[in-house]
């Protein structure tokens, strides 16, 4: 069974290496393509491109400039370290012990923008370079169109050495895009992680980012390898609505938490 997860916007870079052996990317070759095509962007034609302001545009268009290979604990950090959004806050990657980082290298991968898809250990260096962006290059006008069917190719190898051609998806839309189910040779379970106020149960971004990322943290530490051990999650209050799910969607829900601070 293997989970695939979304990447982060915020890195966190200051992040100790894990007592663990770092891995390099598998398309890195790809990666500098795209760096290559990024770095002859102006900054306000990079801002444009990314959505971002000036500031945020120089900084990355500072990052473009300095990523080289080879990648090294001096100029990079695991991914799994690296990234610092709700999902990353929910996997709690720097409690891992070096067993969970093993299973998941085998279990767990990011889809990336720059990287296609990264291990957990993978080096990377500091980019923004989100999946949906509509980036022209001799592979076509998106994103989608430069990683092709890489992707897929990528996760029916992963999936072919494990014991369940499962994939589980905790990645946003935007990034399973980036897949295509109708080329992946394993089913695809999908969870869904909803809140629970006045009687009705609704999806609340914040929230269900932050347990998508619990959800992988619980399969690594646990080593999930069925669907059905999946209906088994409890983290944070959440419980299995089996009423509401499918066998391709797994509904877990919780009353809503109040907001910090009351």
């Amino acid at each position: 069974m293997l989970t695939i997860l979304s990447p982060a916007k915020s890195l966190d870079f200051s992040a100790a290496c894990p007592n663990a052996v770092p891995s390099v990317p598998e398309f890195l070759d790809d990666a500098e393509i795209l760096v290559k095509r990024l770095r002859r962007m102006s900054r306000r034609a990079l801002g444009e491109l990314l959505g971002i302001g000036d500031e945020l545009a120089r900084l990355n268009q500072q990052r473009y400039a300095a990523w080289t290979r080879p990648f090294t604990a001096d100029n990079a950090k695991p991914a799994i370290l690296a990234f610092n959004g709700q999902v990353y806050a929910g996997l709690e990657a720097k409690r891992f012990r070096a067993r969970d980082f093993a299973y998941g290298q085998d279990h767990l991968r990011i889809l990336s923008g720059l990287y296609g898809t990264l291990r957990p250990l993978d080096f990377i260096q500091p980019y923004r370079l989100e999946m949906g962006t509509r980036l022209n290059t001799r592979r076509g006008k998106t994103l989608y169109d430069f990683w092709g069917e890489k992707i897929t190719e990528a996760l029916n190898e992963a999936l072919a050495s494990n014991k369940q051609d499962v994939l589980v998806n905790l990645a946003s839309n935007e990034y399973f895009k980036s897949v295509k189910p109708r080329l992946l040779t394993g089913s695809i379970v999908v969870p869904i992680f909803k809140e629970i106020k006045g009687g009705k149960a609704r999806t609340i971004a914040t929230f269900a980012k932050q347990a998508r990322g619990r959800m992988a943290a619980w399969i690594i530490r646990q080593h999930i390898d069925t669907p059905a051990r999946l209906t088994q999650f409890d983290a944070d209050g959440y419980k299995f609505v089996r009423r509401e799910s499918t066998d391709r969607e797994l509904v877990f829900a919780r009353p809503q938490p109040a907001p910090v601070g009351r």
